[in-house]
């Protein structure tokens, strides 16, 4: 076998090497971002609040272990360009960053026994088991464009589920960087989305139109079947503080987005973005991270500072 290097001189598809370029500028840390700030909001919640927070939270430290172990890594066999490739492998990281991000919000709001209880929720929740198995199978038994329809759903429609409380609570002025980290993982699920849904689209142009139609199919049944678990899941987590019916519309608004990302038209009528609460999209626009494909760092990370170099730090 010949090795041959990478040459990004070479075009292949414009897009990979500006979707490159858009992520690695997004860069972020959650270590970055004092969630431990929020304290003092943490501490005006309610119990019940808090635990609907927590299993939020940990469900999507659930969702992103497999999207970073997993769903990703699925991606690189089937890659038409080198540059995909190396865009994949950023998504990867990134990906492991969320799942640790989540991590990070637990730890800094609460003690242990919590973060050891919400971790053992998510590990056993019949509802997130259901979501991840049944995005895994098709990670492992699918076919290139099977994988990447699993992932946009993933991202797209099953994390917002659990988006939607902390950018309520930002949106209502409090909980600033617990949400800010979620802003920052919104910004970058919204490149992956779009990104891989591009990549979709060509492929499924290319397929004969009886077999278009076959994949339709599957794709809508796959769709079907998340949703009708996802829905059952907003119930079981969101009624205790009586939003299940505006995170189900948040859902269905999304739902819509992806699969406009891969080409497809909307299925859900009056889920645009002024049928979405208020407070909710308050939340992702507030500051400067903006819940959309071009925003940048967010305005509550914090920038380090740089000075000179002496002989002193040589000094051990």
């Amino acid at each position: 076998m010949k090795y041959t290097t990478i040459n990004w001189d070479v075009n292949e598809d414009e897009f990979d090497e500006y979707v490159w370029d858009k992520a690695t500028a997004q860069y972020w840390l959650d270590t970055r971002v004092p969630v431990s700030n929020d304290l003092r909001d943490w501490r005006t919640l309610t119990q019940t609040e808090k635990d609907v927070i927590n299993k939020v939270v940990g469900g999507l430290a659930l969702l992103d272990t497999l999207q970073s172990e997993e769903g990703v890594d699925v991606m690189r066999p089937d890659v038409r360009t080198r540059k995909e490739a190396a865009v994949i492998n950023d998504f990867l990281m990134m990906e492991a960053i969320h799942a640790k991000s989540y991590g990070t919000i637990l730890t800094s709001l609460n003690n242990q026994e919590t973060v050891d209880a919400t971790f053992d929720w998510m590990n056993n929740n019949p509802r997130m088991q259901y979501k991840a198995k049944r995005i895994n199978e098709v990670y492992q038994t699918g076919d290139g464009l099977q994988k990447k329809v699993a992932s946009v759903f993933l991202e797209g429609i099953l994390y917002y589920t659990n988006f939607f409380t902390p950018l309520w609570y930002r949106g209502n002025n409090k909980l600033a960087n617990l949400s800010e980290i979620i802003k920052l993982v919104i910004r970058d699920e919204s490149v992956h989305g779009t990104y891989l849904g591009y990549k979709f689209s060509l492929g499924f142009r290319e397929l004969p139109e009886a077999e278009q139609v076959s994949f339709k199919k599957w794709m809508d049944q796959l769709l079907d079947d998340l949703l009708e678990n996802e829905f059952a899941f907003t119930d079981e987590v969101y009624s205790p503080i009586g939003l299940a019916e505006d995170v189900k519309q948040f859902v269905r608004y999304n739902a819509n987005k992806s699969l406009q990302n891969m080409g497809f038209e909307s299925i859900f009528p009056n889920a645009e973005i002024e049928d979405i609460n208020p407070i909710v999209m308050n939340g992702i626009s507030t500051e400067t991270a903006n819940h959309d494909f071009f925003s940048q760092v967010g305005a509550g990370y914090l920038m380090g500072n740089a000075e000179s170099m002496g002989n002193e730090d040589y000094e051990y």
